[in-house]
């Protein structure tokens, strides 16, 4: 099994300037002595305008900041937000090989929808075209990403010209594609895209189980297809991390802030009502919190040994990374890291052991069907060189001296 760690920024009211300044240095932190305790992914979400909730609006920068400070863990969208009226395509392309280079090729490229009514529709994206704008933008990014040049594209939701992408990505075809999954629809649609299914929805084992199978089955049949130019067959699931030797004592630093992270979510997506600007997400939470039911997710709350049995039920289903959410609520930042260094130093070597063998075993078995998986894709028809049609110049373009001028007078030069 595989570890990762998701961080969302979040900051409960009130939050200041200097309060997401020590969050995003803290997280930086607690990133960097992860990768040094062995954790294999660091997962950061994009969100925007979602006060208290997340304040991870551009995941690329901090990506870019921690690609610096870390050596070996992979660094993971969770997720880039596809639609093109928030991140064009071509951007989203140029982002993802610009930290596939600054991470030494450890990007891995998570992507999604958005669904909240603030998201959405503070970017003018159509509700109920979401879905389709997410396809068409992954899939031409990837293409993007492995093209040289990119032919150009007449689309439904973006179009642009002929164009060489530039720079390409150190992994080839391009970094593992994944696909934020909340129900087994989604999980089922990542498996048919041949992504790797980043489960935010919280399950028992024994559910996760079943569908760990239906996604691997999928993986086999027919009907998984590409959409992009590999494929990337993992299943990740979340789930709430802190341990400590006391059972009560980890209830205390991580059982709070967990149920924040669950409220906070559903507050934004299914049943809050928010003004811009004066948020009160915490304050509501406070008032609700005697309310809210434990979920599966907070098995990852205990001592070590009942940390590591609820993250054993998962890999004995199949499970292939477990994503721990730590940094919820008002987090310590102490205490984060105490846990990051128990659950290293007890549990997490006992349930990687073998790793190597089973991804191998792994990757022998899957080969066949992922071949042939590619092999139905139909991909984009390349350009010969006849074809490219030359963009001429600004400066080119004028019947005169006097055109060129007023051109460059336009622009300030």
């Amino acid at each position: 099994m595989q570890f990762g760690l998701f961080y969302e920024h979040q900051s409960p009211a009130p939050f200041t300037a200097e309060g997401d300044h020590r969050i995003f240095q803290n997280a930086l932190s607690e990133l960097e002595l992860a990768d040094s305790l062995g954790y294999d992914y660091a997962w950061l979400v994009e969100h925007h305008f979602l006060e208290e909730y997340s304040h991870s609006s551009a995941p690329e920068v901090f990506l870019g900041a921690l690609s610096q400070r870390t050596k070996r863990m992979r660094l993971g969208h969770g997720i880039c937000v596809m639609p093109p009226a928030i991140n064009h395509p071509a951007r989203v392309a140029e982002r993802i090989a610009s930290l596939d280079l600054l991470s030494g090729g450890r990007i891995d490229w998570g992507t999604g929808e958005s669904g909240t009514a603030l998201e959405l529709e503070g970017f003018g994206v159509e509700v109920d075209r979401k879905k389709d704008m997410w396809r068409e933008a992954t899939e031409q990014c990837a293409n993007m990403l492995t093209m040289t040049p990119y032919p150009g594209y007449q689309g439904e939701f973006f179009s642009m010209p002929t164009r060489n992408i530039v720079p390409k990505p150190l992994q080839k075809p391009h970094p593992p594609l994944w696909v934020a999954c909340s129900r087994r629809d989604t999980i089922l649609h990542a498996a048919r895209n041949g992504m790797g299914a980043l489960v935010f929805g919280f399950a028992a084992p024994e559910q996760a189980g079943k569908w760990v199978q239906e996604y691997y089955d999928i993986i086999k049949s027919d009907e998984c297809v590409p959409i992009g130019h590999a494929v990337n067959a993992n299943f990740a699931i979340v789930t709430a991390m802190s341990v400590h030797e006391d059972e009560q004592e980890a209830v205390r630093r991580g059982l709070q802030g967990f149920k924040f992270f669950g409220y906070s979510l559903g507050y934004y997506s299914s049943f809050g009502e928010m003004q811009p600007g004066h948020s009160k997400v915490w304050e509501n939470f406070i008032q609700a919190e005697d309310k809210i039911e434990d979920n599966h997710g907070n098995g990852g709350i205990g001592t070590p040994e009942q940390v590591h049995d609820h993250c054993k039920a998962y890999a004995d289903v199949g499970v292939d990374q477990i994503i721990f959410v730590q940094q919820t609520g008002p987090a310590n930042h102490d205490h984060i890291t105490q846990s990051l260094e128990l659950f290293a130093k007890t549990a997490m070597p006992r349930l990687k052991a073998g790793e190597e063998e089973r991804l191998a075993k792994k990757q022998a078995e899957l080969a066949p069907y992922i071949e042939a998986a590619l092999a139905r894709k139909q991909k984009m028809k390349p350009l010969t060189r006849e074809e490219i049609e030359p963009v001429v110049s600004f400066g080119q373009r004028g019947k005169n001296e006097g055109a060129y001028a007023n051109f460059r007078s336009d622009r300030g030069g």
